[in-house]
């Protein structure tokens, strides 16, 4: 097979490819053997029929649309594996030349990873800071620990607070009629976490046990009941009951009850510890960062929209999955924020051409370097990652290869030497420290 490829845009490389004739013989004979075996011809048995009879009963064009269905994959499979091009969407398929005893030739067009036109990557000028933990930051993580921990104190009497956990009944209605997943009994919710449409969790905070109110609650156009989707509603909400968190005094007692430590000093000092090394590690992320920013602005990159749209279609996904895991449904997390399918996508597209911007820098700087990943290399990582699932090297590099997860541990090898190269040939500039409160 011969296979020449040209890229004619940015974007797009033509492929030409010559199979040779005894191949598509051999495909057109598979085509008939397996299509002969339901052929109805008068007089003869079902996969017996002659290919002359076959052929005059039928005509050649099934063959060659079964053999062209298998042997047209096949050949693109092989040209974009000899060519090395990465398409991005299905190719655009033009049959120069299909006929008996002549090779097959075809044309195609496929969209590709665009490579960058890259401006300087190296000389770049960044600021380094250190971070500094500050006092009011240890105090906040120490809060939380006492939160964390606190007891939860069930009122006989009083009003809802921020941050009570409380019991409710509601039932919602749109024109005096109720609607599907408008109604719950014996709900528990936190209030000012934002689990609630904010009308109702604003309204909550100085409601007594036994009282009762309604609240506004627009439906987003997403909502599961379309007869009320879009529209304004009424929610009316019953307090049950509500508990308190009552935080434990911040002494050593404390400090022994929720740490391996004796006092409340030492609580404090390995807290500023644990919160400079998450900053310090922040920090490196971020000039990270701020690197390959510095790479891509000074490159030029089109992005093609199937890119983008195949990238914000995977983000939307991964991002929904976080809400479920949250234990909330869509429409819950549309009404609440007051967005839509489209609206969240629509956010999350500067972000996904900013990432695929990013990543086609980053390889045609690889390309550019001649970047290549060693076996050392691989091992190496492949070993770190064993520590960090806890799995045998082995039996974790025999899952990740049967996954197809290879190529990519491969692309992030190579990501992270094209970073360490920008940095090592950046101007780091110290700059006063930062205060992380």
């Amino acid at each position: 097979m011969k296979v020449t490829a040209e890229r004619v845009e940015k974007s797009t490389v033509e492929m030409n490819i010559e199979v040779e004739a005894d191949r598509l013989a051999k495909a057109l004979d598979m085509a008939f053997r397996k299509l002969s075996k339901n052929a109805t011809v008068p007089g003869f048995r079902r996969g017996k029929v002659p290919r002359v009879i076959f052929e005059r009963t039928y005509g050649k064009a099934p063959l060659y649309e079964e053999a062209m269905e298998s042997l047209g994959t096949e050949c693109y499979l092989e040209a974009i594996k000899e060519t090395g091009i990465e398409p991005i969407a299905q190719p655009n398929v033009e049959v120069v030349q299909l006929e008996e005893g002549k090779p097959l030739i075809l044309k195609l067009r496929v969209e590709v990873k665009p490579e960058a036109e890259l401006g300087e990557y190296t000389g770049l000028k960044l600021e380094k800071t250190e971070p500094e933990i500050s006092d009011e930051a240890v105090d906040e993580e120490l809060k939380k620990l006492q939160t964390r921990y606190a007891k939860l104190l069930t009122l006989e009497e009083g009003a809802v607070e921020e941050g009570d956990l409380v019991t409710i009944d509601y039932e919602g209605t749109v024109d005096g009629e109720p609607f599907e997943g408008g109604i719950a009994t014996d709900r528990q919710v936190e209030v000012g976490r934002g689990f609630l449409a904010e009308e109702m969790d604003k309204g909550l905070v100085g409601m007594a046990i036994g009282e009762s109110n309604e609240f506004p609650m627009p439906l987003p156009e997403e909502y599961a009941d379309t007869r009320v989707a879009g529209k304004e509603g009424l929610i009316k909400v019953t307090v049950k009951g509500i508990k308190r968190k009552e935080l434990a005094p911040l002494d050593d007692e404390f400090a022994k009850d929720v740490s391996e430590f004796d006092t409340v000093d030492e609580l404090r000092a390995d807290l500023r510890v644990k919160l400079q090394t998450a900053a310090e590690k922040k920090a490196e992320a971020d000039l990270r960062n701020a690197v390959v920013d510095q790479a891509v602005e000074n490159a030029t990159v089109e992005v093609p929209d199937s890119m983008v749209s195949n990238q914000v279609e995977q983000m939307y996904n991964t991002f929904m999955r976080s809400v479920a895991e949250q234990g909330m449904q869509p429409e819950h997390y549309f009404e609440l924020t007051k967005s839509t399918e489209e609206s969240v996508r629509e956010e999350l597209r500067p972000e996904a051409v900013k990432a695929l911007k990013r990543d086609i820098v980053l390889e045609s700087i690889a390309k550019a370097e001649g970047f290549e990943v060693s076996d050392d290399e691989l091992s190496a990582e492949l070993e770190r990652l064993s520590k960090f699932y806890r799995e045998d090297s082995g039996k974790l590099r025999e899952m990740i290869e049967k996954s197809g997860e290879l190529d990519s541990i491969k692309a992030g090898i190579v990501r992270n030497k094209v970073i360490d190269l920008l940095l090592e040939k950046a101007e780091l500039v110290e700059g006063k420290p930062s205060p992380q409160e």
